[in-house]
């Protein structure tokens, strides 16, 4: 497990010597997000693609007004089904 110190010495390593200190500043964020969402997810586990379409589909109906998905404009905005917009 690395420190904190290592971590951010390694970000700096891929950075641009011209980034500025809000570019440290975001990817130092996005840095810690991503951690904490790889916590999360060992903790409390992940969805697979089909158990977040279908929480996707049911919130999306919902916001809908009830409306069930699945007509052509719905299946171009979700995508084919296979990962591909």
């Amino acid at each position: 497990m690395s420190t904190a110190k290592a971590e951010v010495e390694g970000l700096l390593r891929t950075l641009p010597d011209d980034a500025t200190l809000e570019d440290i500043q975001y990817h130092l964020y996005v840095l810690e997000k991503v951690k904490k969402g790889e916590e999360r997810a060992a903790k409390e586990g992940i969805l697979d693609q089909d158990d977040v379409t279908e929480r996707m589909r049911k919130w999306l109906a919902i916001l809908h007004g009830k409306r069930l998905l699945g007509g052509a404009e719905d299946r171009l905005w979700m995508g084919d089904g296979a990962g591909r917009p």
